[in-house]
């Protein structure tokens, strides 16, 4: 029997990509219940191959015994491209089909510090405009209140 794919997603962040995945189903039942691979093999391997423009790189296996979990790919260039694939094995079973490639750009400091401009800019420009708008109050521009004239009062 063969494991896989397993579902996988990813995000990226400064000079990372974060992974997150879902292991495969296993058709094996026991008492009306589907059973986790973690049920039936107690410890996976996970293996992920990063493609980039030089090719492609098998990182390190490492184990897990949990169904959905996430890691994250460090020190990578900024506003690249990157690609990822993963696969799942046993140490009973080294079987396996890998997930179809997801690919994300990496995000660039440029980016980062736009999204900082512009909410810094959106605060700034709507205390301006709260103070505008309060000294235009304050000074009788609008929301004025009808008051009766002093010689009918």
């Amino acid at each position: 029997a063969f494991l896989g794919p397993p579902e996988v997603n990813i995000s990226s962040c400064l000079n990372c990509i974060k992974v997150t995945i879902k292991l495969p189903t296993s058709h094996l039942r026991k008492d009306e219940k589907l059973w986790s691979l973690i049920d039936i093999y107690r410890e996976l391997d996970y293996g992920i191959t990063l493609k980039t423009l030089d090719g492609d790189h098998k990182r390190p296996h490492k184990k897990t015994t949990e169904e959905i979990f996430s890691t994250v790919i460090e020190e990578l260039y900024p506003n690249r491209n990157y690609c990822v694939s993963v696969t799942v094995t046993a140490s009973l079973n080294k079987n396996s089909i890998p997930s179809p490639w997801k690919c994300i750009t990496t995000d660039s400091v440029a980016q980062q510090d736009y999204y900082t401009v512009a909410v810094t800019g959106a605060v700034c420009f709507s205390l301006i405009l709260a103070g505008a708008l309060k000294c235009m109050h304050a000074g009788g521009y609008i929301l004025q209140k009808n008051l009766l004239p002093h010689n009918l009062v």
